[in-house]
């Protein structure tokens, strides 16, 4: 037999029944939330019942009516959002398969159950490489907290490698396992992974590590943060132009020659502002990059369509990247 419940209860069970049960395109009639409130114990008259939805619709619940059916329209979070967010997370490769499900899970919950099942439909992506550190999302969290707090940070930095016998990969931490000691100024998202920008005092510069390979994270708190004059007048979005696959390597200033055809690979790489001149049938852009094989191959991808034209240690760097590259395979067909 079903129970008053009190009002309070009510209310609460009637709008988790409303969120979860309908949409636009799903309502209940009174009668059917009548059923589903007594299914649960809760006794609610009809003339309660319109009192109740008045109610929640005073206190920001968007509920609707259409015919004899009630429904929940608007939420903070609309559909093809997300839709959005699922797919984000599924894609992400730092989060792992058990925590993506998870998180999709949490996700779903936002919208109705007839919703739900139009994101599940979403999540299925064949193939995808995931991380299997589990620890990364408090590793996140730790580096946020030392940056608000303007303390360094002291981790272990790991990366894979081939097992003895060279049949499987294991990972290792460098160093022989002694602990890097770092200033964390930013967290980035480059090249579907999570970076840490931070100041390294012992070489003086400004180093990127990658979240999902730093373990044993440990903020400093009597450290206090160093770097600030580096990052005076730090440009996020410059440093991840020019740093290839977030590979390390002496930031030069290139001239850099490419053919029209090439013109939307390059403002997606610079950013559609970058600066260029005509140089004979294609153009010609000055872009500060990082130097190193990840830039090499980039630019070895596009073929005859770019070079470098200045300055000549550039050209010269480059062409021994080639032709070690080139090397294994000797003379190749004449």
């Amino acid at each position: 037999m079903a129970k008053s419940g009190g009002q309070k209860g009510r209310l609460l069970a009637l709008r988790e029944i409303l969120l979860r049960q309908t949409d636009e395109e799903h309502g209940l009639t009174l009668a059917q939330l009548q059923g589903e409130l007594e299914g649960r114990g809760l006794a609610a008259e009809r003339k309660s019942l319109y009192d109740d939805i008045e109610t929640l619709r005073l206190y920001g619940l968007d509920v609707m009516r259409e015919g004899r059916r009630y429904f929940v329209a608007e939420r903070p979070f609309q559909l093809p959002e997300l839709k959005l967010l699922v797919d984000a997370v599924q894609a992400c490769k730092f989060i792992t398969r058990r925590k993506s499900d998870q998180l999709i899970g949490k996700v779903e919950g936002l919208c109705s159950a007839h919703q739900a099942r139009q994101l599940q439909r979403q999540v299925y992506v064949a193939g995808r490489v995931k991380t299997e550190n589990e620890a990364v999302y408090f590793s996140v969290d730790a580096l946020h907290g030392a940056i608000s707090q303007g303390v360094q940070v002291s981790f272990v930095y790991e990366e894979w490698a081939l097992a003895p016998g060279g049949r499987r990969f294991v990972r290792r931490a460098r160093r022989d396992g002694q602990a890097y000691r770092v200033s964390p100024w930013a967290l980035t998202w480059d090249d579907e992974n999570y970076y840490l920008i931070a100041f390294d005092s012992r070489s003086e510069a400004i180093r990127h590590y990658r979240v999902d390979k730093m373990a044993h994270i440990r903020p400093l708190p009597e450290m206090p943060r160093e770097g600030a004059d580096a990052f005076a007048n730090f440009d996020m979005g410059a440093y991840s132009k020019g740093v290839f696959g977030m590979f390390g390597g002496e930031e030069e200033t290139l001239l850099l020659w490419f053919a029209p055809t090439l013109a939307g690979v390059v403002a997606d790489r610079f950013g559609p502002e970058t600066p260029l001149r005509p140089v004979g049938e294609g153009f010609a852009v000055r872009v500060k990059v990082r130097v190193s094989p990840p830039f090499w191959s980039w630019l070895f991808g596009l073929g005859a369509g770019a070079r470098i034209l200045e300055p000549p240690e550039a050209v010269n760097a480059y062409l021994r990247y080639a032709r070690e590259t080139l090397a294994p395979y000797g003379e190749g067909e004449q």
